[in-house]
């Protein structure tokens, strides 16, 4: 932890270079990936303060629209496009995901039952050839596109498509190589950025 708060202490000795911040934000990308602390967004594309509006979710899941049911994630993906007008939204999955990987592997997560029930629910078990490949790339590439489907079921994105001001990427890093692949429609294939 000291790493941490020394590192913290030294950033804010900078302000002048952080004063434009306090006019507000508009960023053009919401970026949605894993919790997972190997998977740092702005170091995988460079985007300084200001740049990315992230949402972070265990496995990247982006929940079932339910319009009755308020949740952060629905409520962060509105603001993202219905106040500060993201231009694209990016699902960003990755290699080694611990979620992705408790689900096709059928894990047994009664010890962390919040786990358990927030995969149960928003989480559609992937297309997955090999649940024993400790990568799980073909099952996390899949899962990617699921959230992406259901991105499109929400109405702020459903309008934004619609209207052609909205864009949607389907992206999977690889923790191990720091390779970002991105899905082609043409080829229905991830291939690298």
């Amino acid at each position: 932890m000291q790493p941490l708060i020394d590192n913290a202490r030294l950033f804010g000795q900078r302000p002048e270079e952080f004063a434009h911040l306090a006019k507000g934000q508009s960023p053009d990308v919401l970026f949605i990936t894993c919790s997972d602390s190997r998977v740092v967004p702005a170091l995988i594309t460079g985007a300084r303060p200001g740049e990315l509006f992230e949402l972070r979710t265990a496995g990247n899941i982006v929940p079932p629209y339910a319009s009755a049911t308020p949740t952060s994630e629905k409520a962060t993906i509105e603001y993202a496009v219905q106040v500060l007008g993201v231009k694209h939204i990016v699902v960003c999955g990755h290699s080694h995901c611990g979620a992705v990987g408790a689900v096709v592997r059928h894990d047994d997560l009664s010890a962390v039952p919040a786990v358990r029930d927030w995969l149960a629910h928003a989480a559609h078990e992937p297309k997955c050839s090999d649940p024993g490949d400790p990568t799980v790339a073909e099952a996390v590439q899949n899962h990617v596109l699921t959230q992406l489907e259901r991105l499109r079921s929400y109405p702020c994105v459903e309008q934004g498509l619609e209207a052609g001001e909205l864009q949607l990427h389907a992206w999977y890093y690889e923790v191990h190589t720091g390779t970002v692949r991105e899905h082609r429609a043409e080829t229905d294939t991830f291939e690298t950025l």
